[in-house]
């Protein structure tokens, strides 16, 4: 049984954790945060700007600070990055501090959400299909060992993923 408070949506880019956590967050009347936006917020920068200065290693610090810091929040919804799940602390605080929430796509959905995104990092300069293929290849057994819920959000509506959640969430925690 659940009895978390905190929801964190992990899973790769494109599939959805944002929008859903922001419909989520209006289900559960909890506050939504997205780790990505928070870095962005704290440093006055895009992520595009801090991997262009810091390369990726610099943005995952920031970004175990920003995890680190939001899951000792009570109450809220956290849409994490999708490369989150890459270090082992970061795993270890949401598994520990809320109900993990896994939210599963197709590589082809995933290319057809992040198609006209120039604000994915990792995507700039090379073949996508092949770079978030290799992304999830390394990734999904990560999403995996933490998910308490999995849900697929190919070719569903946000509201229904929401709500899918919810209905999960609330059946867990016996209500």
């Amino acid at each position: 049984m659940i009895t978390q408070q905190n929801v964190y949506l992990i899973g790769p880019m494109g599939s959805g954790k944002s929008a859903v956590g922001r419909q989520l967050a209006r289900l559960l009347h909890l506050p939504f945060h997205d780790s990505d936006a928070d870095i962005e917020d704290r440093t006055g920068v895009n992520i595009a700007f801090i991997f262009e200065q810091e390369g990726e290693a610099g943005f995952r610090a920031r970004e175990k600070e920003s995890i680190e810091r939001l899951t000792l929040l009570d109450g809220v919804v956290l849409a994490t990055g999708g490369g989150a799940v890459l270090d082992p602390q970061n795993r270890r605080l949401l598994a520990e501090r809320g109900a993990v929430v896994y939210l599963k796509t197709s590589l082809d959905q995933q290319i057809a959400r992040t198609r006209h995104a120039r604000h994915r990092p990792l995507l700039n300069d090379v073949d996508p299909e092949r770079a978030l293929a290799g992304l999830m290849e390394h990734r999904a057994g990560l999403y995996a060992e933490i998910a308490d819920i999995t849900v697929s959000t190919d070719h569903r509506r946000v509201q229904l993923v929401a709500e899918e959640i919810h209905q999960e969430l609330l059946r867990r925690r016996g209500a």
